[in-house]
């Protein structure tokens, strides 16, 4: 794993939320600090908005990134995740279903974030 992925990974072992996790790890990048990643990553928590917490947190940071290039970004980003063990992008396919669910998944997250950018 790369140092993003395994702080991302990190984030998750000391409690913090699915998108919290990945946000935070790639704050230095979109030029926010942790505290800003952790209250934007908020609401994408817990399948709240439909879609895997993580997804939408490495989605947001592309978003920043690339702007209005952002879309075809985050169609690959998608197809992507969805290719490893998971399936789908959607969190109530996902949490329960995949083995390790919410770390696997910002595990995998972060890990496709991470070679996109690099």
């Amino acid at each position: 794993m790369g140092v993003r992925t395994d702080s991302a990974v990190n984030n998750h072992k000391s409690f913090n939320s699915c998108s919290a996790s990945v946000l935070m790890a790639f704050a230095d990048r979109i030029g926010i600090n942790e505290a800003e990643a952790k209250n934007i990553a908020a609401p994408f928590a817990g399948g709240r908005m439909g879609k895997c917490g993580a997804v939408l947190a490495a989605e947001y940071v592309l978003e920043q990134l690339y702007g209005d290039d952002a879309a075809q970004k985050i169609e690959k980003y998608e197809a992507d995740f969805m290719a490893t063990d998971k399936g789908s992008v959607m969190c109530e396919d996902l949490r329960g279903k995949v083995p390790g669910s919410c770390r696997a998944c910002v595990t995998d997250a972060a890990r496709l974030l991470e070679e996109m950018i690099s």
